[in-house]
């Protein structure tokens, strides 16, 4: 039986729990089959194969597992262990380590997540942590393309990048959308401390999506441009086309960070307009109510030679004063627009 076939019969406990998936592939593109991880050196022993393999949240068991089977970098290996890396692509010999951000929405947030790649001549590795959704799609993409697949796992990588900015895309869509909704709370003249947190939220999510998406442009430029021994030149038109996307996508996240500032700003100057326009309101009543308290304190004094208080007319008079003076001061202030 060939060391394919006996490899494909084959299956750990382990694998179950970590590995997504890993199949063989001939060089033509066609699916050999399901490997165990502890058959796959017995594959690439065979000429014309190459392996494909899925992880999810791996242990460090599995990935010197890996190492061995694979030949990889201890430096590689060690970073593929941590959650925590920033994009990059890195070269180690005739291989190249690959580590992207990904994210989900959940609930009306971002969530987190990390895909690190090991990409060589002969396989392609897939390590997802965090928030991130199956690449079983994309693996379904290349089988169902074999004649580009048989261009080796730099296909793969290419699907796999290509499913990651395509799934980035909805989430500014959905923030949009989620923007012209909170537009009539914005242009509201009452202050909503919810808006304004839900703004400052979606700002916050969008810099950090800005972040993993930015530096991407870069480790995809290398794609295109770089390591002519693993990126045949018949698969750089379609690496150039994921780079359009992410610079399509890094533009609307810049796009709508910009939106959402202005409405924070703009949501902040209506609600001063409007404190403004009641201590105005304000202001003026109290100028009228400050005209007769002056006037009867004034003539409340227990003066005993005061002006008119002997008259006959000094009560009415001073009511028509009062009056006067009020009238004045609203018709002034009603010009103005204080009231």
């Amino acid at each position: 039986m060939p060391a394919s076939a006996s490899a494909a019969a084959e299956a750990t406990p382990t694998d179950t729990r970590m590995v997504v998936n890993c199949v063989a592939y001939r060089n033509d593109g066609n699916r050999i089959g399901d490997v165990s991880v502890d058959a796959i050196s017995d594959v690439l022993k065979e000429p014309d194969t190459f392996v494909w393999v899925g992880l999810h949240e791996p242990d460090a068991a599995l990935l010197l597992k890996l190492q061995e089977e694979f030949d990889l970098h201890d430096l590689a290996i060690e970073d593929a262990q941590s959650a925590h890396q920033r994009t990059k692509i890195e070269a180690y010999g005739n291989s190249l380590f690959i580590v992207v951000q990904t994210a989900q929405l959940d609930a009306g947030h971002i969530a987190f997540g990390e895909t690190h790649v090991f990409l060589g001549p002969r396989y392609l590795v897939t390590v997802r942590h965090g928030a991130s959704l199956s690449y079983m799609p994309a693996r379904r993409s290349c089988e169902q393309r074999p004649e580009l697949l048989a261009l080796g796992p730099s296909y793969g990588l290419y699907s796999v990048l290509d499913f990651i900015v395509d799934n980035l895309l909805p989430i500014v869509r959905d923030f949009r959308e989620e923007l012209q909704e909170l537009e009539q709370d914005i242009f509201a003249a009452s202050f909503n401390r919810d808006t304004v947190r839900r703004l400052y939220d979606m700002q916050r999510d969008l810099m950090t999506l800005r972040l993993a998406v930015s530096p991407l442009q870069d480790v995809i430029s290398q794609l295109v441009r770089l390591h002519p021994q693993l990126i045949p030149d018949e698969l750089r038109v379609y690496f150039r086309d994921v780079h359009d996307h992410v610079t399509r996508l890094n533009d609307s996240i810049n796009a709508m960070r910009e939106m959402l500032a202005a409405a924070i700003n703009v949501n902040l100057s209506l609600v001063t307009f409007g404190q403004n326009e009641v201590m105005k309101k304000l202001a003026g009543w109290a100028a009228m109510l400050a005209a007769p308290t002056l006037i009867t304190s004034w003539y409340g004094m227990n003066f005993q030679h005061m002006p008119e208080l002997g008259k006959p007319w000094s009560y009415p008079l001073i009511i028509g004063v009062v009056v006067c003076v009020v009238g004045g001061i609203y018709i002034g202030l009603k010009r103005a627009k204080w009231l």
